[in-house]
């Protein structure tokens, strides 16, 4: 009974399925978006982690030992090359003043009484009046107080800039941080701060960050002339500078220097670039990434990420072949550029690849390609 139930089923199951066959044979082809692969020149940008300083960083010392009399600025104000910072107790200095010039005073007497000796004992000598000994001893005595006049002159000098140390005055015009000392510590010597404070120049600032050895051979060889000569060179590299916010630094940056040598513990290279700071938005001690275009690829061609499939560590993409027809294509990728990824590898210029519908397309569909622009703001944003 169940044997002749299934023969009378079977014929209507092969029916409705060739019925389905003909509604998919009858169906026309569908509009499909796609994206035509173009060789074209494409930057390749890396970023590094760097570190902000002033233009100038300029530490303030005290260069004589003292109690710190008093502070005559706010602290994180601007001040003048030039203005008083600070004055360390003077009374100590001024004793020194006067006893060296007191100093100055005896030995110039000296020296007047013993040019008055040989002023005397010349003419004897001249005589035979004395003898040749008491000459010389004279002109020694003279010739000793002369260089103690100049010693004396010289101790003066030291005790004066030293006196002179005990006002600390800004060396340029800049922003002054936080104070290290207050009004009556002890300062000048260890354990108590030696530097003061620092003043900063803001109008540009330095942001320092490292390249391995492989990243700047390859920057090097692409950009070989601005690598070299920074100096006249510096146009060919406008650098970003990317904030902790992840806002893009509306200035443009140059590299000004690349040191001489790659540091063997690290294996890495010390670059700066500079970057104009008008409105003094960025402080010394921030950090910033800093964005490098590091070489360019020629006749490089580009496919929008969400086009590649991965399996398994292989990626492909869906073509449109010249009879319309969509066929899977294996690839080779290379780097990662703004929503895009360069294909090394499987592609050519005017390759159709399925931009949108990558679930309903299959291989051997027969579909109309639309030729789309991608926009890959959305996907940034994303």
């Amino acid at each position: 009974m169940k044997i002749k139930i299934i023969l009378l089923v079977l014929p209507f199951l092969i029916y409705s399925s060739c019925k389905k066959e003909e509604v998919k044979k009858q169906l026309p082809p569908q509009p499909i978006k796609v994206f035509e692969v173009k060789a074209t020149t494409v930057p390749i940008y890396e970023e590094y982690v760097g570190q902000v300083y002033g233009e100038k960083d300029i530490p303030i010392r005290a260069r004589v030992e003292g109690f710190l009399e008093k502070r005559t600025f706010e602290e994180g104000s601007r001040v003048k090359k030039g203005q008083l910072l600070y004055t360390i107790d003077s009374d100590p200095f001024l004793e020194d003043v006067v006893a060296q010039q007191s100093m100055v005073s005896q030995a110039e007497t000296v020296l007047i009484q013993m040019e008055s000796d040989l002023n005397r004992i010349k003419p004897l000598a001249e005589m035979d009046a004395v003898s040749k000994r008491d000459l010389d001893m004279a002109q020694a005595q003279r010739d000793a107080a002369i260089s103690s006049v100049k010693a004396s002159k010289a101790n003066l000098k030291i005790a004066q800039i030293n006196l002179g140390y005990t006002k600390i005055y800004s060396p340029i015009n800049g922003i002054i941080g936080k104070t290290l000392a207050r009004e009556g510590e002890f300062v000048g010597k260890n354990p108590n701060p030696v530097i003061l404070n620092t003043v900063s120049e803001l109008k540009n600032i330095r942001v320092q960050f490292f390249l391995s050895e492989n990243e700047y051979l390859i920057a090097a060889r692409q950009f070989i002339g601005s690598f070299g000569r920074v100096e006249t060179k510096k146009e060919k590299l406008n650098l970003e500078l990317i904030l902790t916010d992840g806002s893009v630094y509306k200035h443009k940056g140059v590299i000004d220097f690349i040191d001489r040598n790659i540091d063997a513990s690290t294996g890495a290279i010390l670059l700066q670039a500079t970057f104009p700071n008008p409105d003094r938005l960025l402080r010394p001690g921030q950090f910033a990434r800093v964005k490098v275009r590091v070489a360019n690829v020629k006749d490089a061609l580009m496919v929008p990420q969400k086009c590649l499939t991965e399996l398994q560590g292989q990626y492909s993409v869906l073509v449109v072949n010249a009879e319309n027809k969509v066929e899977t294509v294996q690839v080779i990728i290379g780097e990662k550029v703004s929503g895009f990824t360069i294909i090394k590898e499987g592609l050519k210029s005017g390759d159709k690849v399925i931009l949108e519908g990558l679930q309903k397309a299959r291989p051997g569909m027969e579909v109309i390609p639309v030729v789309t622009e991608y926009d890959n703001k959305s996907t940034n944003k994303q």
